[in-house]
């Protein structure tokens, strides 16, 4: 619970930040970072345009925004002309360019001091984000539960807890999203190096704790009904006092065995980057039953698994990091919904590549966002400590900077007449 003391730093700390535009706000942490330099042509690799960062800026707003490029047209400007905005769009936005430049972005939060504050960049949650597909998609599913009569897409996205966003991937919105956890820590390319995830339950299978354990990395789900939870032991005449009934089922030690060098060639191979995690927990769920590999990773992340149980069950700020983590993320959905305001919130892109790049620009200018509100809470804080506050240290850890009420997402109305009428009144006719 909040006390009233920090609620009244809360709203003092946000009072302090500057109100502006999102257009204003994209610009200048260019200025401070050069993300929008990570944009280079599809062929060209050295073609650089007159003023291109507005252009790119001005793109990325109006795919985050799902506006559409008219909206951010100037023809007053060079760099903000119809035609100058759709060749950025075709030959600058794609998945590399994303990924480069959200790196950048990444590394500008991680050396802050309050982001460093907040964490070291180790730990991190994934959480998806259901979206409708109201077109024609082959990438959109049925999903009655998410999407009602409607068909829709899920964007998953990794969040560190620096608040910054390291990797997202679209999948099909019925498609359970455990088979791409391991995804984001494997083939994300920023600074930070996180070795625990943090999901809630429908991330959550026995396979995925043993990948997780072969790779050297935590699985760390927040788990609703653990009552129905299976411990597993290895020795059948161990005693474990008050949890000896408790862990009823046996671990199969002679299947990891049999098959532990088949274990480590798949844990090379994906920290090698041979295979995708998710292509693979595809592969091995292939089939009717499940193959004599896909058993003994199961083995293994029973073992895993009961070793996790044990600590959740028992460590109550654990389950409370958890639960904090996975809060952020739903924190930064809700930041993401009030940038992507435009057509209902529905992604109207028919190919997974559009769907992709439009939600990847969407994620980039979230995390611009954080970076912009980091940096100026970090300057409050040092402010009002400059003025004789005393500002505690865990009053700043329960800040956040998905907070939005202060930028302008919608722009303004100018009342300026762009065009004068004819001499009857009336706007001439568009020609074709």
């Amino acid at each position: 619970p909040e006390s009233k003391r920090l609620k009244q730093f809360k709203e003092t700390i946000y009072d302090l930040l500057p109100e502006l535009d999102l257009p204003d706000l994209l610009l200048e942490i260019h200025q401070l970072t050069g993300f929008a330099d990570e944009f280079t042509h599809i062929s060209e690799k050295q073609a650089r345009a007159e003023n291109l960062p507005l252009s790119i800026c001005a793109v990325l707003l109006a795919e985050a925004c799902n506006v559409g490029i008219d909206d951010v047209v100037n023809p007053n400007v060079p760099a903000l002309r119809r035609n100058r905005l759709l060749w950025v769009q075709q030959n600058y936005i794609r998945d590399e360019t994303l990924t480069y430049a959200n790196a950048r972005l990444v590394a500008a939060q991680a050396e802050i001091p309050l982001a460093q504050q907040w964490g070291g960049g180790h730990v991190a949650s994934a959480d998806g984000q259901r979206f409708k597909v109201p077109v024609e998609s082959l990438n959109a599913v049925h999903s009655w539960k998410h999407f009602g009569e409607g068909r829709g897409i899920t964007y998953l996205t990794f969040m560190s807890d620096q608040f910054s966003s390291f990797y997202g991937v679209v999948i099909p919105g019925a498609v359970r999203e455990a088979l791409y956890i391991l995804d984001g820590l494997l083939e994300q390319q920023t600074v930070l190096e996180p070795v625990e995830i943090m999901t809630d339950t429908a991330g959550y299978t026995d396979i995925i704790f043993g990948l997780f354990w072969l790779l050297g990395y935590q699985f760390s789900p927040r788990l609703r009904d653990i009552g129905k939870t299976r411990f597993w032991r290895i020795n059948r005449k161990a005693r474990y006092g008050a949890l000896n009934k408790v862990a009823r089922h046996k671990i199969n030690t002679k299947r990891i065995v049999a098959n532990w060098d088949d274990l480590l060639r798949v844990a090379g191979s994906l920290k090698l980057g041979m295979v995708t995690a998710s292509r693979f927990m595809k592969t091995l769920q292939a089939g009717k039953g499940s193959s004599e590999l896909a058993k003994a990773i199961g083995e293994v992340g029973r073992i895993a698994k009961t070793l996790y149980l044990l600590n959740y069950i028992d460590d109550a700020d654990y389950r409370r990091r958890i639960l904090t983590q996975l809060n952020h993320g739903e924190q930064r959905h809700q930041l993401a919904r009030a940038v992507f305001h435009g057509r209902r919130g529905q992604v109207w892109k028919k190919y997974q590549d559009g769907q992709e790049d439009q939600l990847g620009a969407l994620g980039l200018v979230v995390n611009v966002i954080v970076l912009w509100n980091t940096l100026y809470l970090n300057k409050a804080i040092n402010s009002l400590r400059a003025g004789g506050m005393e500002i505690r240290e865990k009053d700043i850890n329960r800040l956040t900077p998905l907070v939005f009420d202060h930028i302008r997402m919608t722009g303004r109305y100018d009342f300026t007449l762009t065009a004068k009428p004819e001499p009857g009144g009336l706007r001439p006719m568009r020609r074709k």
